[in-house]
């Protein structure tokens, strides 16, 4: 019988060298463990591309805070400039409301004297005849009370020029030029009275 055949129930002979192709025992090849060439140079790429994106991106941003840094350092200087042009203004207006009160308490006070003046001739003439201090409280009483606005605008003038910052009272301006306008008024009526 020849070898590797076999009838029946026979097994097969076992030969060394069965698994022999026609050009004998083929050699196994094995892979080797790694990249191939293309993944190298896919990586290399990969690698230089996110390099150079993140140098360019840290530059870019580098320059982006250094412009922000200088533009917030441009408007902080106009913030101080505004606020030293305001102050200036805060102050030149309180001490104009300062002047105008000291002008208005200082025609307040003429009108007062001169109204004492004009009662003089009624002090102590017998009894029941108004004292001095009835007189100066009744002429205090009539041009504080006609010109009480512009004190009050005095007052509040005071009080903000002698604060630090201070701020500018419209109402309290409005008071004062109002009070003023009225004690013209006063002046001008009594001025005109016929003499009895």
């Amino acid at each position: 019988m020849a070898a590797g055949m076999a009838f029946g129930n026979s097994a097969p002979d076992a030969s060394p060298y069965a698994d022999e192709g026609p050009y004998g025992t083929p050699v196994a090849q094995h892979k080797k463990a790694g990249l191939t060439r293309r993944g190298k140079i896919a990586i290399a790429v990969a690698g230089v591309a996110v390099v150079g994106g993140g140098t360019i991106w840290f530059q870019v941003h580098s320059a982006a805070v250094a412009k922000d840094k200088k533009e917030a350092a441009a408007l902080q200087v106009q913030m101080k400039k505004l606020e030293l042009q305001e102050m200036k203004i805060r102050n030149e207006q309180a001490s104009s409301e300062k002047k105008a009160a000291a002008a208005s308490a200082d025609k307040i006070q003429a009108a007062v004297d001169k109204c004492v003046k004009d009662s003089s001739h009624l002090i102590g003439k017998g009894f029941g005849s108004p004292s001095r201090g009835d007189v100066v409280a009744d002429c205090k009483q009539q041009y504080e009370a006609v010109d009480g606005s512009g004190m009050e605008a005095a007052g509040s003038a005071q009080g903000a020029g002698n604060g630090l910052g201070g701020g500018v009272n419209s109402p309290a301006l409005l008071g004062l030029v109002a009070g003023g306008g009225l004690a013209v008024a006063v002046f001008a009526r009594k001025g005109k009275k016929p003499a009895a």
